[in-house]
């Protein structure tokens, strides 16, 4: 199996639930420990064995530029893409970035923090053509906010449905996804009027039995969407996220 090298960060969204909290700046600039959600996302991607990294911005995507030209990242490669109907769901995001990723690839949200190990035993699995494999979590009882998470149900190491309104379910969405080029010819199928999510295309690959599941076990990860979860991350993330090369950095400063 091809060691996986290459990630696509979705970073293009308005980001209005954390608008209180945020300022009007983009939530991947939102600081945790004084660090941007972006730069958590990447660092921890990079210490996972991650080099070249294709982020989608949209939304105040002067800010995010402007931010990386002046944040630049050593032995790693940055690639943004933009995508102008941001404001349409996250699939079209995705979508943007078609042309930049003909290999495998690590997808991930700009701003669901995790551990290196986490990403790293992800990265670690066999991926099929024409497949995508899902990070999940059955340590459902954990999870700061249950309404807002992304259910999943797991039959075997098959994905059969996905979805927030899920009312059966045994397993959690961590918005870490194992991926090939093949989920852009879903996404591009499921779209209606122009727009698709995620979750759209994943539920064609579940449909075909090709949506896998891998489960993080006691790996930890945490959506940061809201100034409640931004809050909870902030109480927690010495205690859950101690591999996280921010706090090493903020211990050895």
């Amino acid at each position: 199996m091809a060691t996986v090298k290459d990630c696509l960060i979705l970073a293009a969204g308005n980001g209005s639930r954390i608008a209180a909290l945020s300022g009007g700046a983009p939530k991947p600039l939102v600081c945790l420990f004084g660090v941007p959600l972006l730069e958590h996302i990447m660092l921890s991607s990079q210490a996972a064995g991650i080099q070249n990294f294709v982020i989608v911005v949209g939304y105040r995507a002067d800010a995010i530029r402007m931010w990386l030209a002046k944040r630049p990242f050593t032995d790693v490669s940055v690639t943004v893409v933009d995508n102008p109907d941001y404001h349409k769901a996250n699939g079209v995001s995705a979508l943007a970035a078609r042309e930049m990723l003909a290999g495998p690839f690590l997808l991930l949200m700009a701003d669901h923090v995790f551990e290196p190990k986490t990403a790293r035993a992800l990265l670690r699995q066999p991926l099929a053509d024409d497949e995508v494999i899902l990070g999940v979590d059955r340590n459902i009882g954990r999870i700061f906010d249950l309404d807002d998470a992304t259910k999943v149900q797991v039959e075997g190491d098959n994905i059969v449905a996905i979805g927030k309104d899920l009312v059966e379910y045994n397993a959690l969405d961590t918005g870490m996804f194992l991926c090939g080029p093949a989920l852009f010819k879903r996404l591009e199928s499921a779209k209606k009027n122009d727009n698709c999510s995620l979750s759209d295309g994943m539920r064609q690959l579940g449909l075909e039995r090709r949506l896998k599941a891998f489960d993080v076990g006691g790996g930890h990860w945490q959506d940061v969407d809201t100034p409640e979860a931004f809050a909870y991350t902030e109480s927690i993330f010495e205690r859950d996220f101690s591999e996280s090369p921010v706090l090493q950095r903020l211990v050895h400063a």
